[in-house]
């Protein structure tokens, strides 16, 4: 019976069991999608990322992703987890590493104190042209929380890698108490064609944090995501567009995330450039080990799945 090594690492936290888990497969040579699905969907982490050398001369090794039912292309927790195990456990040492993904090679930054950042790919912010009470609908909120912050603040489609639906709420109470209903954000999300949305205030926690976020992606096999990194990243680059700091824009923007499901984490966003075509966004945070073991390596699809 095969079996490989098999880890859920916390991201974007330093203590187990907040942030958000990820699945981490050190070795993944040798698996096909199937296996990694099956082990993906065992493991039970929004993501888990399989690590493999790479095809492309000018990384360091490959990365994939795969949900509980899919893969995807981008993930920002799971590749901080992945980093912060890799130099935990020495294979990596701090510096400059390149990981091969799916959306292309992305520099990772490991420093000496164990912090990861991920650059990501070039950002696009598109506006969306959607009914507030639409939205509101989707995820729970009175559309009268939105249409608030609107006109500085539109919604709109974002990614530097995995497209999230970006949706500014005006105060922390509302946001927290949403409601949201997992089929209509699925069929929203279908229509727009982003992974999920990501749904933001001002109004924080904590004094120090810049945004407080929810994410949920049903489509993904995520009905709400503790601590998105590539959503993010996503977001500093549409704050970014939409000048949203009146000519101040902080250093780093910090995002909290996960307080409702008990699972809070922080993303570090950073965005530079003077315009869209040459905007640089990078995420980064730390993580902490939950488990490590071994997982069995299921036997390859033999097709005997009985349909009615």
């Amino acid at each position: 019976m095969e079996t490989r090594r098999a880890l859920l690492v916390d991201a974007f936290t330093t203590e187990p069991f907040t942030g958000n888990a990820a699945g981490v497969v050190p070795d993944a040579t040798g698996l096909s999608d199937d296996q990694a699905q099956a082990i993906a969907a065992e493991l039970g982490a929004s993501e888990t990322a399989f690590l493999s050398d790479p095809a492309d001369p000018g990384a360091d090794r490959r990365i994939r992703y795969f949900t509980p039912t899919q893969e995807v292309d981008l993930c920002g927790h799971a590749t901080i987890a992945s980093h912060a195990h890799l130099f935990a456990a020495d294979v990596i040492e701090a510096g400059t590493h390149h990981l091969e993904t799916n959306v292309g090679v992305l520099p990772i930054e490991v420093s000496a104190d164990g912090l990861v950042r991920m650059t990501q790919s070039s950002p696009t912010v598109e506006p969306v042209d959607l009914p507030y009470d639409r939205v509101g609908e989707a995820i729970g909120i009175d559309p009268a929380a939105l249409a608030d912050v609107g006109a500085d603040l539109p919604i709109a489609r974002a990614t530097t890698g995995l497209p999230y639906l970006m949706v500014p709420v005006n105060f922390l109470e509302r946001l927290l108490e949403a409601d949201p209903s997992m089929g209509v954000i699925e069929a929203l999300t279908d229509e727009v064609e982003t992974a999920g949305v990501f749904a933001f205030t001002f109004d924080t926690v904590a004094a120090d944090a810049t945004i407080h976020a929810r994410a949920w992606a049903p489509g993904a096999g995520v009905p709400e995501d503790p601590v998105t990194g590539t959503a993010s990243g996503a977001c500093g680059a549409y704050l970014h567009r939409q000048a949203a700091f009146d000519g101040d824009p902080p250093e780093e923007i910090v995002v909290e995330q996960g307080h409702v499901l008990d699972r809070p984490g922080r993303v570090r966003v950073r965005v530079s450039g003077t315009d869209a075509s040459d905007t640089n966004v990078s995420v980064a945070g730390r993580a902490a080990r939950a488990l490590d073991g071994e997982i069995v390596v299921p036997e390859p699809d033999d097709d005997d799945i009985l349909e009615a």
